[in-house]
């Protein structure tokens, strides 16, 4: 009831507002005087929501008169001295409301909450395990022909290509942006070791990928305990042979340089032009996924810990970032306040967010209370849910009412569209936010 009647409100105000604008009797904005916010409503919606603002000192010549949240302008309706009716863009974003008026400006003290639509469907995978190239749901992929496999290697090129990890046919699955499925390296028919070409090549368990400024690929094969180089016309060839039992690996971006975790010892390794590699990071509980931002800072998700580390630049000490260390969950909030449940591959988007696929159990259990793909805020830190939820299924749906059954790994393209490897679905999900 109360809701209904703050709507009832609000469409009032806005229908006087507007009839208002017809003709405006309010002195105009007084220059350096103080601008005043009060409220504004609704106080939450998406692209296209209209948002009245109220508040003194405004104008009602638009030509004079921007409002903004995140810096993205607003399309404004109409306004006078005490009231805006404004439009919210897509993708803005959460964040307070600043209204200019010539060199005058004010911010909200309240944020305007925007609720993204984000849109989960099926990619590619028909959610039979086995093997079999073709276009969207005519192909198979087999991420969980064992239980304990834990392939998390999914990455994007910059044609939109998505590239995956596929270790239970021993190969890497190339996936174009209209959905097609081929074999991009290795032989699905022969697990083994063998630099070369396309079918040449072979694969044991391959099981990450990561991507450098070239778009060569490099994957680690912890059944071979190698590091392979794939180049861009689908050539495998070893560059290194792992220290440790090779689980992760991620390139450098800003230093053009790679790296690879063990998550036997808990090592992160630095791999050198002649292929061979020393640690540099040590001791962090059961490490799982990694990758880098833009300005060479690292991240991994500690398995054991329940945790997202940072390591800045150039540092071998971590800290938690989100989570906390021991306690294991599916709670949504800042810093430690927020639960994961053996979090298991990550990647960051070029504005620095921090993506997460909730599920690295090592059977990857329908039972873990994380069954999602988290989103880290590189603003202020906030853990949120990006799309589905604390329970494992399959659903094409909006948001958390999508559902994934251990989704292993995530891939976030220059353009902003997610990827899942979605293990026991066998199938590799598509997100789409607006």
């Amino acid at each position: 009831m109360d809701m209904i009647r703050s709507f009832g409100k609000y469409f009032m105000l806005a229908g006087l507002f507007l009839a208002g604008c017809k003709k405006d009797d309010v002195p105009s904005h007084a220059p350096g005087a103080p601008m005043t916010i009060s409220e504004f409503m609704p106080a939450q919606g998406g692209g296209g929501t209209s948002v009245l603002i109220n508040g003194s000192n405004f104008t009602s010549d638009t030509s004079e008169l921007e409002v903004t949240i995140n810096g993205n302008k607003l399309a404004i309706i109409g306004a006078n001295t005490n009231q805006i009716m404004a439009v919210v863009p897509k993708k803005c974003g959460t964040g307070n409301i600043v209204v200019k008026v010539g060199g005058d400006e004010i911010a909200s003290t309240a944020v305007f909450n925007y609720m993204f639509t984000r849109n989960v469907t099926t990619f590619a995978g028909n959610g039979t395990a086995g093997f079999a190239n073709g276009k969207g749901e005519e192909a198979q992929f087999n991420f969980n022909k064992e239980a304990w496999y834990r392939s998390k290697g999914i990455v994007t090129d910059d044609e939109g290509n998505v590239f995956v990890a596929d270790p239970g046919n021993h190969c890497i699955r190339k996936i174009t942006p209209e959905g097609d499925v081929t074999v991009f390296s290795g032989n699905p028919n022969a697990a083994g070791h063998a630099d070369g070409q396309g079918l040449t090549a072979q694969f044991s368990l391959p099981y990450d990928l990561t991507i450098d400024n070239d778009q060569n690929l490099y994957c680690v094969d912890p059944g071979n305990w190698d590091i392979r180089k794939i180049s861009p016309d689908g050539t495998a060839l070893t560059i290194g042979w792992a220290t440790g039992e090779p689980w992760s690996v991620a390139y450098d971006k800003s230093s053009n340089t790679l790296y690879y975790l063990s998550a036997a010892n808990g090592n992160v390794y630095k791999v050198a032009p002649d292929g061979s590699s020393e640690a540099v990071i040590t001791g962090i509980n059961s490490p799982a996924g990694m990758g880098f931002d833009a300005q060479g800072n690292l991240y991994v998700a500690s398995n054991g810990d329940h945790t997202i580390l940072k390591f800045e630049k150039g540092s071998s000490t971590g800290i938690a970032i989100a989570g906390a260390a021991g306690a294991s969950g599916y709670v949504n909030g800042t810093g430690a306040d927020a639960r994961f449940a053996f979090p298991w591959g990550l990647c960051i988007d070029a504005a620095g967010n921090i993506y997460v696929a909730g599920n690295g159990t090592w059977d990857g259990g329908t039972y873990n209370p994380d069954q999602s793909i988290r989103f880290i805020d590189a603003k202020n830190g906030e853990v949120s849910t990006y799309a589905g939820s604390g329970t494992a299924g399959y659903a094409n749906a909006i948001g958390e009412a999508a559902a994934f059954s251990a989704p292993g790994g995530v891939a976030v393209d220059r353009n902003g569209i997610v990827y899942v490897l979605d293990k026991n679905n066998n199938r590799v999900r598509r997100i789409i936010s607006e």
